[in-house]
């Protein structure tokens, strides 16, 4: 019985060995896809984080848009191979844990940084954005920056500005046109019927309709009309 017992340990210790490669394949492909499409990450470590805070770090990472791992330092020297953030895995040592997105890179750093600043349990290592390494302080200068949303906000306000500043010019200047055409009329500058187009002229080309200010004084024209058409005799 002991001579069995003795021939069956190789058989068990060659099938444990032989799943736990398989797993460890299968998480490193598994990493490997996630990581393809990844354009930045942060490398962190940590020391004494309890369930709770780990479980609070990755929410605070995914509203962030990003992904979170703690992984083996071999694995993930292997996972990355042949992506954008490759360098940053390589060699790593001691116990790491790797922040990634395919995002907006400014976004993570922000939500990291703000959340480390109350967990001291956390320490960044390293980052990477589009293939560049950072240190630990262009990390700190990565999250001080505005993010993308707030860059479009303020690129979408600085190309409708002058595009509302020039509406507001051709309406004061057309509005303007009007005033002086009608000054012209109360002064016997113009005659009624050239004023008359030219304000509804000037009104269709805004899309206001003429104001009562800006046409000639109907009496005025009729009785300057019927004093032409007078014969001297009368009177």
């Amino acid at each position: 019985m002991m001579g069995l017992a003795i021939r069956r340990r190789p058989v068990k210790v060659r099938f444990t060995m032989a799943l736990t490669k398989a797993k460890k394949s299968e998480k490193v492909k598994a990493l490997a896809v996630e990581l393809e499409s990844s354009t930045s990450a942060i490398i962190g470590t940590f020391k004494g984080l309890t369930a709770s805070k780990d479980f609070e770090l990755r929410k605070v990472i995914r509203a962030a848009g990003g992904s979170y791992h703690v992984v083996k330092n071999k694995l993930a020297a292997r996972s990355s191979q042949g992506t954008r953030v490759e360098k940053a895995l390589q060699g790593l040592k001691g116990v790491n844990s790797v922040a990634y997105t395919s995002g907006d890179p400014v976004a993570l750093a922000k939500a990291l940084s703000t959340w480390v600043k109350d967990n001291a349990e956390y320490t960044f290592k390293l980052g990477i954005v589009d293939g560049k390494v950072i240190t630990v302080e262009q990390i700190d200068s990565l999250a001080k920056l505005p993010g993308k949303e707030e860059l479009f906000s303020k690129l979408m306000f600085l190309i409708q500005s002058p595009a509302q500043r020039l509406a507001t010019v051709i309406n004061a200047a057309g509005r303007d046109l009007a005033v002086v055409i009608n000054q012209g009329v109360e002064k016997g500058k113009f005659g009624a019927a050239a004023v008359k187009a030219a304000v509804a002229e000037v009104s269709a080309a805004h899309g206001n309709q003429p104001s009562a200010a800006a046409e000639p004084e109907s009496a005025t024209a009729s009785q300057a009309e019927e004093a032409a058409g007078l014969d001297p005799a009368q009177g």
